[in-house]
C-alpha cells in the first residue's frame, strides 16, 4: 500500500525539530530510522499530517564516554552500537543484543532511540537497557528531563515521552569486566523473538558479585528479572545456581499468547533461556 498524503519536515538542529513539534504535534509523527514508522503509514494504520526527520541532527548521533556512563545519541544507527569499542568494553549485554536486531540492512538504518521509544516489549533492545539500568533523556519546550528506564516503559507501544518531546540521548551505567549475552528464540531468521533473555554477570574469585537480567516479550513491556539477580548475588558461579535462578524468571511476568506459542509455552520457555544466557555470560566472564 501507499502511505496517506502528509507534509515533511527536516531540520538541522533540536531546536528546530522541537519547534516543528510544537506546532504540529497532535498531527504529526516524529521519524528516526523509519524501521517502524514506515511500515505502518504503507499499510496506513496511521496517517500523520506531517512527518518530522531527526535524520539530519548529527548532535543526536554517536557513542560517547562521560565518566561512569556511556552516552549513546538517540539517532545512533543498530550497526554503530554493536561495533562500537565503547559499548562492547563498558555495556557489551547491549553490543550482544543490538547483533541481533533484525538483518543488517535493518542495523543500517534502524537507530537505537528509534527501537526504545517505539517500545515494541517484543524489540530486543528495552531488556537489556533496563537491565543495565539506562536513564533516558528527554527534551521538550521546558528543557530537558532524565527518566529511568523503570519508568520509561509505561505500556504496550507506550512510553514517558509526551507528544511535545524528543528522545535525545540514553545515558548506560559502565559495567567494565561482566560478561554478557543475549539468548534469543525465534523460529524462522529474523522474527521478533518468541522470548528473548540478556544477562550480564560480575564475577569474582568464582562468586557472583553482580548480576543484570532482561527478559524480551514476557509482558506488555520489556521486564527486568530482579528475582533472578537477587538469586544469583553471592552464590558460587555453578550451573546449580544458574538453574536455581532461572526458575525465578517467571515472577512478575505475564507473557502474551499468540500464534507464535501461549503463555504457559513462553513462561517454560523463558526459564530455559534464563539459564542459558546465565551460563554463557559466567562464560564470557572468565569464570
Amino acid at each position: 500500500m501507499i502511505p496517506a498524503p502528509f507534509d515533511y519536515v527536516a531540520p538541522t538542529t533540536l531546536e528546530e525539530a522541537l519547534t516543528a513539534l510544537s506546532e504540529h504535534g497532535d498531527v504529526a509523527k516524529i521519524i528516526a530510522g523509519g524501521q517502524s514508522l514506515l511500515p505502518v503509514l504503507r499499510m496506513r494504520l496511521n496517517a500523520p499530517e506531517w512527518v518530522i526527520d531527526l535524520g539530519r541532527i548529527e548532535t543526536l548521533r554517536g557513542v560517547r564516554d562521560d565518566g561512569d556512563a556511556l552516552v549513546i545519541g538517540a539517532m545512533t544507527p543498530h550497526s554503530v552500537v554493536a561495533a562500537d569499542p565503547l559499548v562492547a568494553e563498558h555495556a557489551a549485554l547491549l553490543a550482544r543484543a543490538t547483533a541481533t536486531v533484525a538483518d543488517e540492512q535493518v542495523r543500517h538504518r534502524g537507530t537505537f532511540g528509534g527501537a526504545l521509544a517505539h517500545a515494541d516489549p517484543a524489540g530486543d533492545l528495552g531488556a537489556p537497557a533496563r537491565a543495565l539500568g539506562a536513564q533516558l533523556v528527554i527534551a521538550g519546550p521546558g528543557g530537558t528531563r532524565t527518566v529511568e528506564a523503570d519508568d520509561f516503559f509505561r505500556g504496550l507501544f507506550e512510553t514517558a515521552i509526551t507528544e511535545d518531546e524528543i528522545l535525545t540521548e540514553v545515558r548506560i551505567p559502565k559495567h567494565p569486566g561482566w560478561g554478557a549475552h543475549y539468548e534469543k528464540f525465534v523460529r524462522v531468521a529474523h522474527q521478533w523473538p518468541i522470548v528473548a533473555v540478556g544477562a550480564s554477570v560480575k564475577v569474582e574469585g568464582g562468586t557472583i558479585a553482580g548480576a543484570a537480567v532482561g527478559l524480551t516479550n514476557m509482558g506488555s513491556t520489556p521486564l527486568r528479572a530482579r528475582a533472578v539477580e537477587a538469586a544469583l548475588v553471592g552464590q558460587a558461579a555453578t550451573e546449580e545456581a544458574c538453574r536455581a535462578a532461572a526458575e525465578k524468571a517467571v515472577e512478575g511476568a505475564e507473557p502474551p499468547s499468540d500464534l507464535n506459542g501461549d503463555a504457559d509455552y513462553r513462561r517454560h520457555l523463558v526459564t530455559v533461556l534464563t539459564r542459558r544466557a546465565l551460563l554463557a555470560a559466567i562464560a564470557d566472564a572468565g569464570a
